[in-house]
């Protein structure tokens, strides 16, 4: 079985949907039969390489709330991402275009090492304040799913990658998905969004 799953390294939702994912197949019993292909998304491709303000910030512009309502937002998602044993550090949390984090999941995953990277980038920008748009903090942390820095950096700064990353996005406009996370079922099914666990197991069980 294959499982595409578009997702974004700086999407709160991907992160809790990426765990609920993993805990459905360890109880569906199914994780040998099922081949994962993570798949570039972005939520902004127009976004800064750093942006300068705080996250709370970004969400009050884009969504029109106030600083609070924009809070109270990542504390909901935060206390969704604790259930799952995620500690999201929302307040220190360093926004930013993810096109390079993108197409270091490519480089790792042509070297097998793709879920190690998401996992690591992921954890690194929630938990950790990675900037992630950053190119030399991305090379910095590559070392910790198995790349050797000076390999990062050289990639990172050539154009390699490019053209995987906007593969997957033309993918994902083939299929109409609009938004993360989604999951592609053997090009037959998908589902939208952090799902629970139930869900992903009946997918997987059906399909």
């Amino acid at each position: 079985m294959q499982i595409e799953i578009w997702s974004d390294v700086i999407c709160p939702w991907c992160y809790i949907g990426k765990r609920r994912f993993e805990k459905a197949l360890e109880q569906s019993g199914q994780r040998d039969e099922v081949n994962v292909i993570w798949r570039s998304f972005e939520l902004d491709p127009k976004a800064a390489q750093l942006y300068p303000g705080t996250l709370n910030e970004l969400l009050s512009r884009k969504y029109g709330v106030s600083p609070q309502q924009a809070e109270a937002m990542n504390a909901r998602v935060a206390a969704l991402a604790k259930e799952v044993g995620l500690e999201y550090r929302l307040a220190n949390a360093r926004p930013g275009n993810t096109f390079d984090a993108h197409r270091l999941l490519h480089f790792a995953t042509a070297q097998q090492l793709g879920d190690r990277a998401i996992e690591c980038i992921m954890h690194a920008y929630f938990s950790e304040s990675l900037p992630v748009g950053d190119r030399v903090a991305l090379a910095y942390l590559a070392p910790q799913f198995g790349i050797a820095e000076n390999e990062v950096q050289a990639m990172l700064e050539s154009d390699d990658y490019s053209d995987a990353v906007r593969s997957d996005e033309l993918r994902a406009a083939k299929f109409g998905i609009t938004g993360v996370p989604f999951f592609l079922f053997d090009e037959k099914s998908g589902i939208s969004g952090a799902q629970p666990v139930e869900i992903f197991v009946e997918a997987l069980q059906q399909t």
